[in-house]
């Protein structure tokens, strides 16, 4: 099982560069947001989990978009002001603080679905 989600991670990869070198470029940016890595963790809770818990993995997903739009808001907007991988950087730091809010808060979550 391990070596086909390396397969499905790599095959992602490589239709992002692919894309990238196209005229279509902006596919680049939707190709990393196909749910390839939600589906696999979503199975792997639904088979290994109860049914709360696969609930409280989808909530958590959907809540998982909140630092993925912070990131791209913060990149939008600092990438007219700043270099380009301080602009990249602004919004990894964005996100990894968004990410640690959500986390933190997870066990909520877990009490409200289960």
């Amino acid at each position: 099982m391990i070596w086909l989600k390396m397969l499905i991670g790599a095959l992602m990869v490589l239709a992002i560069q692919l894309f990238a070198q196209t005229r279509f470029f902006y596919l680049a940016a939707l190709a990393p947001l196909f749910p390839t890595f939600t589906l696999i963790s979503h199975f792997i809770v639904g088979t290994e989990r109860s049914p709360a818990d696969l609930k409280v993995a989808l909530i958590f997903s959907m809540l998982g978009v909140i630092p993925h739009l912070i990131y791209t808001f913060v990149v939008f907007f600092s990438i007219v002001t700043s270099a380009y991988y301080k602009a990249l950087l602004f919004g990894v730091v964005a996100w990894t603080i968004a990410a640690a809010i959500l986390v933190l808060h997870g066990s909520t979550f877990r009490l409200s679905c289960g």
